[in-house]
């Protein structure tokens, strides 16, 4: 009997290693629909609700499909609808999406870079540029305690700001530590009824959360590299500083966008003083990078906010991290690319490095197979619900970016519209990453190329 147990098990291995060696992103889309099956099945449980009575499968499952994918969207409220058993089964979730997408896009890392068939302990190796196998056997071991130190640190600090907020020394713990983990994976759920809309002017609660998912949403390769590396910039790697510098933009960008528009909005920043306005115009441009928490009503942002909101969103965060989008990094080799077709230089250089043609190609790739499926999406849900445009295209590129945010109808979805922003979750979760490893290991090199013409372009 044990030996057919070890027999099946080996099988297992067999198969899995067989499938990393020649489908990586295969192997990446199929971990994923296996964990949030499980998930889906515990969701499904009369255990898991408040009521006793077995969530409606759909729900189960959108719900399940936001928390590994670390989303955030929700069609029935998290803090009322699931009992303590279903917040915990969440919260879990969002922990395993949050560890396995950082695997998988160091496997899919790995993939690239032709050191895939070495050994299953190098499959995550090339996210800490690691060479040296003594290193590399504890590289999972490294990534795991890296992110539950942070968010041991996190709870640290917001257990004691909710202890303050007269909750209970039970309520404090779990608030803490859920709110802890959501932030630092950008999973963007709340176990709060009224989330943090009434804590909008709170800088000792919302700072250590701006702090946290800015960090998450970098990446571990360069939390690592920074980390190696804090005082000396040029020791960076080329990806940490594109991460860094273009995330800090950003958020540059967006705090200035939201203060100048919502200032004198009365359903959002117009009531607030000019400091807590300030805050909720750095909260609400870190926020769209993936995290997905909110402390005013999105409904109630003006139309070029949410605009602008839609933009930040659908960039995301830095690869190989928590975050969505079509990262950081694709957007700063695009804008880098154009600035150097402008000024006439044949090569695309940034930080004293060159990088190569078939970088800018993948990255062009991305950015339209991200808009693609955005437009196929608002088609269908244009169809399915009759919204108007503006509140489709947030929802989906919401969905899309495994953002969260939300200008209050997602709960109102048909049933229809709900499968078509799970599906769009699982592909914003695990299509922008394994499309890049895909394409990027079709390298197919020719003995015979074809006459060079150039056609008009613009």
């Amino acid at each position: 009997m044990a030996s057919g147990v070890s027999g099946r098990i080996w099988a297992g291995r067999e198969l899995v290693d067989r499938m990393a060696r020649q489908s990586p992103a295969r192997l990446a889309i199929t971990v994923f629909a296996a964990v949030i099956a499980v998930f889906t099945g515990l969701l499904s449980t009369p255990f898991a609700t408040t009521s006793g009575v077995r969530a409606p499968f759909v729900d189960a499952f959108f719900t399940a499909t936001s928390a590994v994918c670390v989303t955030g969207l929700v069609t029935v409220p998290t803090g009322t609808y699931w009992s303590p058993f279903g917040q915990a089964v969440i919260l879990v979730a969002i922990k395993v999406g949050g560890l396995g997408v950082m695997t998988l896009a160091s496997l899919l890392g790995m993939a690239v870079s032709r050191r895939i068939g070495l050994t299953q302990k190098l499959l995550t190796a090339s996210e800490t540029k690691t060479t040296r196998l003594g290193e590399v056997g504890s590289l999972i071991r490294v990534v795991i305690i890296t992110s539950t130190t942070i968010e041991v640190l996190l709870a640290l600090l917001l257990v004691p700001r909710f202890l303050v907020l007269r909750e209970t020394t039970g309520e404090a713990l779990w608030h803490g530590i859920f709110y802890a983990v959501s932030v630092f994976n950008n999973a963007g759920f709340i176990p709060t009824e009224e989330g943090l809309t009434p804590h909008a002017g709170d800088w000792l609660l919302l700072v250590p959360i701006i702090v946290g998912a800015f960090i998450g949403a970098l990446g571990f390769p360069v939390i690592l590299n920074v980390a190696r590396n804090r005082r000396q910039f040029r020791r960076w790697s080329l990806h940490a500083k594109l991460t860094v510098v273009t995330s800090a933009l950003l958020v540059v960008f967006g705090a200035v966008m939201f203060i100048a528009l919502e200032w004198t909005n009365a359903g959002t920043f117009g009531s607030m003083s000019v400091g807590d306005k300030l805050l909720s115009g750095v909260f609400m441009s870190v926020m769209p990078r993936s995290a997905g928490f909110s402390t005013v009503d999105i409904g109630q942002m003006h139309e070029a906010s949410w605009l602008i909101t839609d933009a930040l969103m659908f960039v995301g965060g830095g690869s190989a991290s928590t975050a969505g989008g079509i990262k950081v990094t694709t957007l700063a080799v695009m804008m880098i690319a154009i600035v150097a077709e402008a000024r006439g230089d044949r090569d695309v250089e940034v930080f004293g490095r060159r990088i190569p043609r078939d970088t800018l190609r993948l990255a062009v790739a991305v950015v339209f197979v991200g808009a693609t499926a955005v437009l196929v999406s608002c088609l269908l849900l244009l169809e399915i619900t009759g919204w108007s445009l503006d509140v489709v295209l947030f929802e989906v590129i919401s969905a899309f970016a495994t953002v969260g945010l939300t200008t209050g109808v997602t709960h109102e979805l048909p049933e229809a519209g709900k499968y078509v922003l799970i599906a769009l979750m699982f592909i914003g979760r695990t299509g922008t990453m394994t499309l890049a490893a895909a394409l990027a290991l079709r390298d197919r090199r020719r003995v015979i190329r074809l006459p060079e013409e150039r056609p008009i372009i613009g």
